[in-house]
């Protein structure tokens, strides 16, 4: 019989506001702070903001112009490259305890940890284990931490989520019968991972308004509704998950399209939205190049200004799959003139590489001059490794100094917010 396992999914309590207040010697609990770019005015989303902002009743991710003006609080500008070296930091400590080989960094401030195998060794039950973890966390610096102990993934989420919120230790621990009996009756269903607004609303059509009850509905009525999605959802509820860490690790995605887009950060005409355009495409055969891929077609896509128009674009088969900026632009160029409208100011732009296919398999027609373009590929290999070395500013094109370009600025930025 297999072993049961034991999972602890640890996350960071308010993370970059926890940051924040940790750089300013503060504490999140006591703290009034909100992380936001407030260059970009009142209508900025809050990115996070403290525990106690929240016990006064201010929703995460509201604008600036949402937290009732009696609230006196502290605005800090987000530092991404700050997140991750915390982030980094955090990993190190699990890293004392435990394999990389049993964690999985689910994002920035949380993680999966399979501690099977380290119960016995640390002489620990599951809980004293998770406690040791979120002190070491705290004293090595200074953020709060929560996690949720479980006999699966699915479970710990689960206890996190929901479970840890209800208890004095902020540490919840599920497993089949607990769940069943704490929370098949819970509401409202959405608190539940992968149970979107979508889903509940389809579900409450049938009557369905808990996990209690999609673990009752006919299996039929479920894959009618929901597909092979289906069995997710029954499993779900349930209390089951049958994937691990191990499988995670060893997953290798099936993906066979590359795809970017941005929001401007104002209204561009036609002209200046070309220029974004093809440092898009240029930025994207760059990473076809380092991942050793070619694409066989390219799509571009645009949104106008406060939906003034449709959004428009298209995709082209290119004569043969590449990754060579010199021939996508061609293909993007003509998109771009046959598909984007010059009537309306622009506001969204996106760019899509498809069928994909590993480099050694690019062919050429007896015209093409190879070496030439192995030239490029090799001058491309080249810029990469300067900009890995040295920064992705080290090394800039004319392409990203022409008017309206946004490469220059959008490399100093780490998820679209500042990156120092």
């Amino acid at each position: 019989m297999e072993k049961q396992r034991t999972y602890l999914c640890i996350d960071m309590k308010s993370f970059f506001a926890s940051v924040e207040c940790a750089e300013r010697g503060l504490s999140p609990f006591e703290t009034n702070l909100v992380v936001a770019d407030e260059s970009r005015g009142k209508g900025a989303i809050t990115l996070a903001i403290t525990p106690k902002m929240k016990a006064l009743g201010v929703r995460n991710r509201c604008r600036l112009f949402e937290i009732p003006k009696n609230i006196d609080y502290i605005i800090a500008l987000p530092h991404m490259s700050l997140y991750i070296k915390y982030c980094a930091d955090i990993f190190d400590i699990y890293l004392d305890y435990f394999s990389p080989d049993d964690i999985h960094q689910y994002s920035i401030d949380e993680a999966f940890i399979d501690v099977t195998d380290y119960l016995s060794i640390y002489k620990l039950e599951p809980k004293q284990l998770a406690k040791k973890i979120i002190n070491e966390i705290a004293e090595r610096t200074h953020i709060p931490a929560t996690c949720g102990i479980g006999t699966n993934l699915y479970l710990a989420k689960i206890a996190l989520d929901i479970t840890a919120k209800h208890c004095k230790d902020h540490i919840g621990m599920l497993d089949e019968e607990t769940f069943k009996e704490t929370l098949w009756e819970h509401r409202p269903i959405t608190d539940f991972w992968n149970i979107a607004n979508g889903i509940a609303t389809r579900l409450a059509r049938y009557g369905i308004h808990t996990m209690k009850g999609i673990a009752n509905a006919p299996e039929d009525l479920m894959y009618r509704n929901f597909g092979k999605n289906a069995k997710i959802l029954i499993d779900h509820a349930n209390g089951r998950e049958s994937c691990t860490i191990a499988e995670i690790k060893s997953y290798k995605s099936k993906s066979k399209s590359i795809s970017n887009s941005q929001i401007l950060f104002s209204d561009y005409d036609y002209d200046k939205a070309h220029v974004v355009i093809q440092e898009m495409a240029l930025t994207g055969c760059q990473r076809l190049i380092r991942e050793h891929l070619i694409a066989s077609h390219v799509g571009i896509s645009v949104g106008y200004s406060k939906d003034a128009a449709p959004a428009t674009g298209g995709t082209l088969k290119m004569a043969n799959s590449t990754n060579l900026y010199s021939i996508i632009r061609e293909y993007v160029d003509r998109l771009y003139e046959e598909t984007i409208s010059k009537d309306y100011p622009i506001r969204r732009l996106g760019i899509c590489f498809s069928g994909l296919a590993d480099e050694s398999a690019e062919g050429y027609d007896l015209f093409t001059d190879v070496e030439a373009l192995e030239k490029e590929r090799k001058l491309e290999n080249t810029v990469l490794n300067i900009k890995d070395r040295f920064g992705k500013n080290a090394l800039l094109r004319g392409l990203d100094l022409k008017e309206g370009a946004t490469q220059k600025e959008r490399n100093k930025l780490i998820g679209g917010h500042n990156g120092e």
